[in-house]
């Protein structure tokens, strides 16, 4: 395991303990997957793509094989402007790394009922608690990137950018290129400006 990965479950439950009061009112319920499935793109850091793929490898072979397909699968659907499920919804509604789900779904919930025509309604309190811990997730991982989970995904599924990560190494330069087309945010660049959070697409 990382070693900057238990921290990360620190700043997700001070995020949750602070906003707590405000989500007590959540219309939010088992099996409700509007967020999932509708309501926009789930952006990550890459520390937050080691602890998913570290929830992956804990799973059957079968799985982790269906989930690399469907994972290309959204990737190329989002590259053409189109939206996807999340890859790791399943068919009951329910989250297979909901433990190790990242802080783009954590944050997420709902005042109303979420439908095609009412789109999440969240309290602007959490909204701003929200961005600081996102600010605080990228200066956490400072050698490292945010952006939609399907792109950091594929970018840890390099072995040379997997490599360069794990040794703390920053060299941006290594995936320029891929990072303009994605839109792949660079996390020591960007902590002043918190990672735009999931929205209606």
């Amino acid at each position: 395991m990382h070693t900057k990965i238990p921290r990360l479950q620190t700043i997700y439950d001070r995020f949750e303990s602070e906003a707590q009061p405000y989500k007590a009112q959540a219309a939010c319920r088992k099996g409700c997957a509007y967020c999932c499935t509708d309501a926009g793109a789930i952006h990550i850091t890459t520390l937050e793509g080691l602890a998913i793929r570290e929830a992956v490898a804990g799973l059957a072979k079968p799985q982790r094989a269906a989930i690399a397909k469907t994972l290309d699968k959204e990737r190329k659907r989002r590259e053409k402007g189109q939206t996807a499920p999340c890859p790791f919804l399943m068919k009951n509604k329910a989250c297979m790394i909901y433990p190790a789900r990242p802080f783009a779904c954590r944050r997420i919930y709902s005042l109303q009922t979420c439908h095609q025509a009412q789109p999440p309604v969240l309290s602007r309190q959490v909204m701003a608690m929200g961005d600081l811990a996102i600010r605080d997730l990228q200066q956490l991982d400072d050698t490292g990137y945010s952006g939609h989970i399907s792109y950091i995904l594929h970018m840890l599924a390099s072995d040379r950018f997997l490599e360069t990560y794990l040794a703390g190494a920053f060299k941006p330069e290594e995936v320029s290129d891929f990072g303009k087309s994605h839109q792949i945010l660079i996390n020591r660049m960007v902590t002043a400006k918190p990672m735009e959070p999931s929205a209606p697409s």
